[in-house]
């Protein structure tokens, strides 16, 4: 069960990355994100 559950949290993870990493700095910077926090708000997000 670790095994999934790990799996599920990376993946969570890496599409928030991905996600964010696709908006412009003017669309992060309207949701109060600079580019150097999206892996940590990836982390919390799991």
């Amino acid at each position: 069960m670790n095994l999934i559950r790990n799996y599920r949290n990376w993946r969570v993870y890496r599409e928030t990355v991905s996600e964010l990493g696709r908006l412009s700095n003017r669309q992060l910077h309207d949701l109060g994100i600079v580019r150097d926090e999206i892996k940590m708000i990836a982390r919390k997000a799991v």
